[in-house]
């Protein structure tokens, strides 16, 4: 049986991307246009700046994924497109040139939930994942835990009631005048601190529940960088980055692996931005070890938004042919 080709695109936030994916497992072309350079000047994306990039890129990165794939546009059995959670006009962008492109191909066309998206970039290089498995998503936005049975079923058992990981990240780094995107930069600077110098709180909730709470920990961070303003004191950055990333490595790994104990699997699964903090990574894999379950996490290029994941995503619905039709819309409260 001939293994599908699908032609996918993300533009869910402030990175274009294209991709070509055989099969569900081979990446033919993965191209990512970021934006990060655009977004620096103002401390984060804005909506409107990322959606006419968008326009800008998005043509000429289908024709160079075609061409970097080494494949006629008639070989593409199906158009995928993440369709949700993001930016409204950044969504659009997509969807409708997914819609346009599908229909003038006459192939199907496949939405993406975004989140999806990030949880699938784990079996595009691992292939050996067998389900049912936990999956920790962790990104600028989006902070679940989510139960997989089978392939496209899920069952979010555990998410945050506030800030997304991610997003505190950036909110921290960027009232320590770190710039944008603040993740990777306080993940540098962690590793010249001391991850004690300031004790910062680990907010767990509830005893039965697995959601989380950033805001605490965030505000907790703010007041520290602000009575040392007042005060006209200096802060060690690289202490505080330090301490701060180590208050959200601990809540976010003992969740994870409290989950994967309760549901009973020996797969855990890693995926989204902050996926690529070194120190989670780290942390993750220790004590994965020590309760005897596997974790899988994608290479760092696959950790931020990209084409190839979705494309992977809609080959599990391409098999089932879970198709959208052409009234397919951008939501970008999107859910699982």
């Amino acid at each position: 049986m001939k293994e599908e080709i699908i032609l996918a695109l993300e533009t869910s936030c402030d990175e274009t991307s294209v991709a070509l994916v055989k099969g569900g497992k081979e990446i033919l072309s993965n191209i990512i246009s970021s934006q990060i350079e655009t977004h620096k000047v103002f401390g984060g994306v804005v909506p409107e700046i990322a959606s006419r990039k968008h326009i800008e890129a998005i043509s000429f990165l289908v024709e160079q994924a075609i061409l970097e794939a080494k494949i006629n546009k008639g070989d593409i059995d199906a158009v995928a497109v993440t369709n949700g959670p993001g930016l409204v006009g950044a969504l659009l962008v997509g969807v409708n040139y997914a819609k346009a492109y599908a229909y003038g191909l006459g192939k199907p066309l496949i939405g993406v939930n975004h989140i999806v998206g990030h949880i699938y970039a784990n079996f595009l290089e691992h292939q050996d994942i067998s389900l049912p498995a936990v999956c920790l998503i962790v990104s600028g936005g989006h902070t679940h835990l989510v139960y997989l049975t089978e392939h496209l079923k899920y069952e979010i058992i555990g998410q945050t009631r506030d800030d997304a990981a991610g997003e505190a990240f950036d909110k921290v780094a960027r009232a320590m005048g770190l710039g944008y995107p603040g993740g990777p930069i306080v993940d540098k600077l962690s590793k010249e601190g001391n991850e004690q110098a300031f004790q910062l709180p680990r907010v767990r909730l509830e005893k039965d529940t697995l959601d989380f709470s950033f805001s605490g920990l965030k505000s907790a961070s703010l007041n520290i960088i602000n009575q040392a303003k007042m005060k006209g004191e200096d802060i060690k950055q690289e202490d505080l980055a330090a301490s701060f990333q180590q208050a959200v490595v601990d809540v976010l790994t003992e969740k994870a692996i409290e989950a994967s104990k309760r549901k009973g699997v020996k797969n855990l699964l890693l995926a989204g931005g902050v996926a690529a903090n070194s120190s989670l990574r780290e942390e993750l894999m220790n004590k994965s070890r020590e309760e005897g379950i596997n974790l899988y996490y994608p290479s760092l290029k696959l950790c931020t938004d990209n084409g190839a994941m979705i494309g992977t995503a809609a080959h599990y619905k391409y098999v089932k042919q879970d198709w959208s039709d052409l009234k397919l819309n951008a939501i970008p409260n999107l859910r699982l």
